[in-house]
């Protein structure tokens, strides 16, 4: 029987046995599977759940295992994740629930024998009053606290102190919000409202910038509005960012590493479909996905195509403006895809160089005048501050720039999730001076 339990297990085994993102596995499970509205919401949180806790859920575990060097099978133990994660953090599932459907989970994967197993685990867990487990300092607390590994604990104290990690860390928990841009060239932000309202789709004007709405309330992109090129989805931080661009009608404008497409797209109704916008990815699929995201905005000012953004492009003309969003480690937007906090901190080490390599790149492409925009989906010091500094240090034809709209004279800024509700961000602006 297929059900939300049941496709929460069989994802959480899929992305166990098999490395992929888990905002694309549950939308293709989702969209496979035959769910009710309710049940769909209901995967999607025990899924995301258990994986934004697996390290304390795993803990706690390991303290009712009797041999502790016994290895669990992959069904088994994620059966006991989905449960304990009902038990300690979903208020809304009675205890006996949780545990009488684990079990269930247990006998309907074929491990009869386990069900006594799985059961006498959960309710040991319920008599000892569902404790999370203690860390014996303060960034090991933290650690069972947030399910953060420890290394990442350090690395966010270190670079940010302990209120800013604090906040960091709390905000990569639960849902994020869904954040749209209305497109101009279709229609008004009253009509955009209007529109996806009539479709059962709530919206929340964001106070900082035009354009934006929070939405809640159901599948933005089965919607007419959507679908006829009214929206994209786009988080408020990459809002700020093409902001901070500042392109203009008429101006020549390089999106470097531009795929799927959403920063392109706002920058093209920022220059009211007028002039020229380069938008660029390494590999030709994702070059069609900006293709036909443009082609539903009818934004016919995006020339994308295919280009290796460390290498220098002699066809390409001087610039306006330059956006260099470089392939980061993704640590801010942790709360999109909670495996990325999982990674050892290790596999993150030669982003700098390479981002270093677009950066300097890119602004090779910036007229005298024009303005160069670094930004990244990360929170790391090293891929961020340094890479900028480094940058500053031997090109003096650039200048720090002012970033404007809610940022005033500030020339960089790392927006922490905590600040807007957003993903982790970081934007750096220059200015070519000769």
């Amino acid at each position: 029987m297929v059900d939300a339990r049941s496709t929460a297990l069989r994802l959480l085994i899929k992305l166990e046995n098999n490395a992929g993102y888990s905002n694309i596995m549950l939308d293709n499970e989702l969209s496979r599977v035959k769910l009710d509205e309710r049940d769909r919401h209901f995967a999607a949180a025990l899924f995301y759940g258990v994986l934004e806790r697996r390290l304390t859920l795993d803990k706690i575990i390991e303290k009712y295992l009797v041999r502790k060097q016994d290895k669990l099978a992959s069904d088994i133990r994620n059966i006991l994740r989905l449960g304990i994660y009902q038990l300690r953090f979903m208020d809304s599932v009675p205890d006996h629930t949780a545990v009488d459907e684990s079990v269930k989970l247990v006998k309907a994967n074929k491990n009869p024998a386990l069900k006594g197993f799985v059961n006498g685990i959960l309710r040991g867990f319920i008599r000892d009053g569902k404790p999370v487990p203690k860390g014996s300092n303060r960034a090991e607390q933290m650690m069972y606290d947030y399910s953060c590994p420890i290394g990442l604990v350090e690395k966010y104290l270190g670079e940010y102190g302990e209120k800013a990690a604090r906040a960091m860390l709390d905000s990569s928990l639960g849902a994020p919000p869904v954040t749209v841009r209305v497109n101009p060239m279709k229609g008004t932000e009253d009509a955009a409202a209007k529109a996806l309202e009539q479709e059962g789709i709530k919206c929340r004007k964001n106070d900082i910038m035009p354009f934006c709405f929070e939405i809640s309330g159901g599948n933005i992109e089965k919607t007419k509005a959507y679908k006829d090129g009214l929206v994209h989805v786009q988080d408020i931080s990459s809002q700020l960012c093409c902001a901070a661009v500042d392109a203009k009608a008429g101006m020549t404008v390089i999106d470097v590493c531009a795929a799927p497409g959403g920063k392109s797209f706002t920058i093209a109704q920022d220059m009211e479909n007028r002039g020229a916008l380069y938008s660029f990815d390494l590999h030709e699929s994702r070059v069609r996905l900006i293709k036909s995201g443009a082609e539903r905005l009818g934004l016919d000012v995006i020339n994308a195509k295919v280009n290796n953004a460390k290498v220098y492009n002699e066809e390409l003309p001087p610039a306006d403006r330059v956006l260099c969003d470089v392939p980061c480690s993704g640590l801010g937007v942790i709360r999109r895809k909670p495996e990325i906090k999982y990674k050892d901190l290790s596999e993150f080490e030669r982003l700098p160089d390479i981002q270093a390599q677009i950066l300097e790149t890119s602004s090779r492409y910036v007229k005298t005048g024009g303005v160069l925009v670094y930004s990244t989906c990360t929170l790391s010091r090293a891929e961020n501050d340094e890479v900028v500094d480094g940058f500053l240090s031997v090109h003096k034809e650039f200048s720090p720039e002012p970033l404007g709209i809610c940022f005033g004279k500030l020339e960089r800024v790392s927006i922490t999730p905590d600040l807007y509700n957003s993903d982790g961000f970081f934007i750096a602006k220059f200015k070519r001076t000769e």
